[in-house]
């Protein structure tokens, strides 16, 4: 829903946020954070400044809905708010954003100093406690390219078009932005080699993903409708399902990916609240002539309508040769999320369509969106066509896959004409060497 939250118009005191190309006062993203010397809390994402929730509960800016909210908010973990609800989160938007609202600064001013936090100097951490961590495969233009490296003559399976195809991955590795990714050891065999050995994974990649928060939950045995999917989703993510290909591609029969997908899992640690992107939904892209309608259970009019986003991804890609000479980061690729095939109300529907239940604090990645032109490939299993077509930059580097010290950012901006765009913070992750066998 639309509403005054959204106005272009409106600009806060705290001065950074005006303009600011991710963190308006438009967007108010939910997070976790220890300022300087201090214990974790809940926040809120303002230009270069965290607002800290407690701070201003503890000064008394709340009052009903909205304080419930709050407290739900502040702790060390959001899974209590999240468990709230829509309405909840609606409350502490709208009295955050009176609060932050340029024309409440003289009424905050003698303590403004308590309230926010300059970004700086905060850690971040995972924005809840993730009880699981389920990874789809909508992006058919990956599914496609990928499948096609394998089976060129069948690149997607029968069932790709009439099921979200998904598979459980391990949510106990999933860590925020700004670490560091150990290269696995595994399991591999080449083509070439009679049977498997055991060492470093030679080629390890990114997977640029949109992550999704689980809100409220459903009982086990209770499926949740494709009308009513929506009201489950608490917010959005960037994700980085880093992916050991050759382990991969030795272990995922005929079970899926195991070990090669477990090793890590890093998410950009600011929630960007469903309410947040209401102004960039958009409709779901019409299929293709010929491509079966979803089955009743996912087939929703107002899904169709409204369930697509309009949000720009980047990734980049900063080598440790880049680094010493003091370069930016090399632009790889760019795609959309409207490239998904499944909308998220679909992937919700589906995953409690047997009678699963979701728990506040879930999380989804949407699968590699790679769109269908060259550079917006969101891998680069795909931009090198399995390692055979390396890519080239401008320093006269060149990878077919990630080498140890190299750094993925990956971004991401919803844009629509007559609105404050608004960001998602960088999701970052630095390869590092794997550990020596004893």
């Amino acid at each position: 829903m639309i509403d005054d939250t959204h106005k272009a118009d409106r600009t806060s005191w705290v001065s950074s946020a005006n303009g600011h190309a991710t963190f308006p006062i438009q967007n108010l993203p939910l997070g976790v954070f220890s300022p300087d010397c201090g214990s974790a809390r809940g926040g809120i994402a303002i230009g270069d400044s965290i607002f800290d929730i407690g701070a201003a509960l503890e000064a008394g800016l709340f009052t009903g809905a909205a304080r419930d909210a709050a407290e739900a908010a502040a702790g060390r973990i959001l899974n209590p708010l999240l468990e709230a609800g829509p309405a909840a989160r609606q409350a502490l938007r709208r009295r955050v954003g009176d609060i932050l609202d340029a024309n409440n600064a003289d009424a905050v001013k003698a303590i403004a100093g308590r309230l926010v936090h300059d970004s700086d100097r905060c850690a971040m951490h995972l924005p809840a406690r993730i009880g699981d961590f389920t990874d789809f495969f909508a992006g058919i233009h990956h599914a496609e390219t990928a499948g096609r490296i394998n089976r060129p003559d069948n690149p997607l399976m029968p069932n790709y078009k009439y099921v979200p195809v998904a598979y459980h991955s391990r949510a106990s590795s999933v860590r925020p932005s700004g670490g560091l990714v150990r290269r696995p050891n595994g399991q591999r065999k080449p083509p070439e080699q009679a049977a498997p050995d055991f060492g470093p994974c030679r080629n390890l990649d990114y997977e640029l993903e949109l992550g999704v928060w689980i809100g409220p939950g459903n009982d086990i045995g209770s499926p949740i409708p494709i009308a009513e999917a929506s009201r489950h989703v608490a917010g959005f993510c960037l994700l980085n399902d880093w992916s050991a290909r050759d382990i991969q591609s030795w272990e995922s029969q005929p079970l899926g990916p195991f070990l090669s997908k477990s090793l890590s899992t890093f998410v950009s640690p600011w929630i960007v609240t469903a309410e947040a992107l209401a102004p960039f939904r958009i409709a779901q892209p019409p299929r293709p002539a010929g491509d079966p309608a979803p089955l009743p259970h996912l087939n929703d009019p107002a899904d169709q309508a409204h369930g697509g986003f309009d949000i720009g991804f980047q990734v980049l890609l900063l080598t440790p040769k880049m680094r010493q000479a003091g370069a930016a980061p090399h632009g790889l690729s760019r795609s959309n999320a409207s490239m998904l095939y499944w909308t998220v109300a679909q992937m919700v529907a589906h995953h409690t369509s047997n009678g699963c239940n979701l728990q506040p604090g879930d999380l989804f990645g949407s699968g590699t969106v790679s769109g269908t032109a060259p550079g917006s490939e969101g891998c680069l299993l795909e931009m090198t066509r399995g390692g055979r077509n390396p890519v080239s930059f401008p320093n006269g580097e060149t990878r077919t896959y990630l080498v140890d010290g190299d750094e993925v950012i990956f971004r991401a901006t919803a844009r629509r004409d007559g609105f404050v765009s608004i960001g998602f913070g960088e999701c970052r992750g630095t390869v590092t060497e794997a550990l020596a066998l004893g």
